[in-house]
């Protein structure tokens, strides 16, 4: 699941569903990975008026991460 959106902080994401982790892609352009991410969090994202505070609030305390680029 590849998704775009109006974000102010995030440019688009990423959603791998077998492996359960979350590709954010930022506006500066930095990725990171967040993982074991299940995908009724991840519904609750898409449906978030605003997605950087539900990453920051939800999705960036709750779940490892890694820096890709």
């Amino acid at each position: 699941m590849n998704c775009s959106m109006p974000s102010s902080v995030v440019h688009h994401f990423i959603y791998f569903p077998d492996t359960e982790i979350l590709r954010i892609i930022y506006q500066s352009g930095a990725v990171y990975d967040y993982l074991k991410v299940p995908s009724d969090i991840i519904e609750k994202f898409k449906k978030a008026r605003s997605k950087g505070q539900f990453l920051n609030k939800v999705i960036k305390p709750g779940f490892k991460y890694r820096k890709i680029e």
